[in-house]
């Protein structure tokens, strides 16, 4: 779908009744309003939907709250997941009048990193491809009061039942770290993937692979292939809305919460990046690895600003349960082919220059993926810009160092309020083009310390384990 009258064609053909208008919001949630379908003209694609933006986290305030959702066309397709057929349309936010492009919203300020990058005459296009991995649980349970607070998730396929009265139990079940990647009847959730891909295919989502992950209780992993920025993160809120919908539809529960489980492997989103212009892919040469000087500039610069990208791509107090050694996830800030103890790797599966790219690991899907890999394109590209050297890469397993050699291989940020810190002291990177505003990270900043502060300020259940008795 590319213009306005063949998302109509789409609807009159599939007998739409109504029409859902669906938007991003600032921490990376599809929100969404729906319209009869006969709402949706050729002119409410130049003139937007009004909304009330005042209740959407991190927006207006109520006396400035009109708002415009303009449908992109390119996004258009019928929901599966509705009684009734209806077209689904997503959207850029604009101001009322102007019709200037909301400085807060994230596939805003996605497309502006886009016009950013062409502008700057290196690339007229950043392909990114994330690699997202999620749990599927048959059962979860929270709360969190003054006077206590816990948390339970189940899975029959968890190495925690093997002692469970199923009637009977057959005693397939999932060892911590021994996921990657049995067959049935070990795997349960072979079926249930399938149904995730042949669904995403169905409405344009081209999959790789599907497979089990490493972690015990239905981690998951499908990939889908690579496109440009906008795309890519359109892509993955519409991949994230289909594996929750097919769970919820079978009694299953998804979550993308980072580090869902103690004691075994956390889930992330490793993304993979590179540059093109005039079909040409940028990143291949004859450098390390197969890689142009272009390629390791932008590994310089990814370095360089590591630490303020942590406040973006791994954006949850959760996400630091995840980020500590022993559990392949990269702490350390160095570059290497194929080693994934690395922050930069270097996929080498393929020596065909269109494959050249990056791989970024410490990402995790609890980000927002319009803010992620924006954040990531304008550190590459200023890696290029300034030609950041990137120092020698590092081809030895950095988890098995000896302590003076990994003492000189700078981390990852190892919380929240420190990646916020990082942020606060390393952002102009993220202004270049006005791709992303002051007024904007002063707000993620504040929200985000609420956030740290919500989780600071409450005993922990473990707390009562070691110090009850003192």
């Amino acid at each position: 779908m590319s213009t306005p009258k063949s998302v109509m064609e789409l609807a009159k053909k599939a007998g739409a009744k109504m029409a859902d208008i669906k938007f991003v919001d600032t921490f990376g949630t599809w929100q969404h309003f729906s319209v009869p379908v006969g709402e949706v003209t050729e002119e409410v694609f130049a003139e937007g939907f009004g909304f009330d933006g005042s209740s959407i986290r991190g927006w207006k305030s109520i006396e400035a709250s009109d708002m415009l959702a303009m449908p992109d066309p390119v996004t258009a397709f019928i929901d599966p997941f509705c009684a009734v057929p209806t077209l689904s349309l997503t959207c850029t936010i604009a101001e009322t009048g102007t019709k200037e492009a909301y400085s807060r919203d994230p596939r805003g300020i996605a497309q502006k990193g886009e016009k950013y990058l062409q502008s700057t005459g290196l690339a007229d296009s950043a392909v990114f491809g994330p690699e997202a991995e999620f749990f599927i649980f048959d059962n979860v349970q929270y709360d969190a009061k003054s006077n206590g607070t816990f948390y339970s998730v189940d899975s029959e396929e968890a190495v925690w039942n093997t002692g469970r009265d199923e009637m009977p139990n057959l005693g397939y079940k999932i060892r911590h770290k021994e996921g990657y990647f049995p067959v049935a009847p070990a795997d349960t959730q072979q079926d249930l993937r399938t149904e995730m891909v042949l669904l995403m295919g169905q409405l344009g989502i081209q999959v790789e692979r599907q497979h089990h992950e490493v972690a015990t209780a239905g981690q998951a992993e499908i990939d889908f292939r690579f496109d440009t920025l906008v795309k890519t993160a359109d892509t993955m809120m519409l991949y994230k809305y289909i594996i929750k919908n097919v769970a919820r539809k079978h009694g299953k529960t998804v979550t993308f919460m980072p580090k869902p489980l103690f004691g075994d492997n956390g889930s992330g989103m490793h993304t993979h990046l590179s540059l093109w212009k005039k079909g040409k892919p940028l990143f291949a040469g004859n450098e390390y690895a197969g890689l142009s000087p272009m390629a390791l500039y932008a590994i310089g610069g990814i370095l360089k600003h590591a630490k303020a990208l942590c406040a973006l791509c791994s954006p949850t107090t959760n996400s630091y349960k995840r980020l500590v050694p022993g559990y392949e996830a990269p702490v350390n800030l160095a570059y290497s082919a194929r080693n994934r103890s690395a922050a930069v790797r270097i996929p080498t599966f393929s020596e065909s220059p269109k494959a050249k790219r990056l791989e970024y690991r410490p990402p995790d899907p609890s980000a927002n993926p319009y803010l992620a890999y924006t954040a990531l394109l304008l550190a590459a590209v200023d890696g290029i810009l300034n030609k950041l050297d990137p120092g020698e890469p590092m081809d030895k397993n950095l988890y098995e160092l000896p302590p003076e050699e990994l003492a000189k291989v700078p981390q990852i940020c190892g919380s929240l309020p420190e990646a916020l810190d990082r942020l606060e002291a390393d952002h102009e990177f993220l202004l270049k083009g006005d791709v992303f505003t002051r007024d904007f990270l002063e707000m993620w900043v504040s929200a985000k310390r609420k956030e740290a502060d919500a989780l600071r300020l409450r005993p922990h259940p473990y707390e009562f384990f070691l110090y009850y008795d003192v």
